[in-house]
């Protein structure tokens, strides 16, 4: 994922799966070094659940990669 896909990402978080603001930029602060984490760091940080989190990654693959 390339910092471009950020907006797109945000907006799934917050629409899709209702994450709050703080949340989201808590779990991007935390993956900027690596944003292909994010997943794993919303889960990492019990953001989301493991069926959200294969959510998550079935969003990505149709979307972002």
């Amino acid at each position: 994922m390339s910092k471009q896909d950020i907006p797109q990402v945000v907006n799934f978080l917050r629409q899709n799966l209702h994450l709050s603001d703080d949340s989201v930029q808590l779990a991007l602060k935390q993956s900027q070094s690596n944003y292909n984490s994010l997943p794993i760091v919303l889960w990492q940080y019990g953001l989301v659940s493991l069926p959200e989190l294969d959510r998550v990654y079935d969003w990505f693959e149709s979307c972002i990669y």
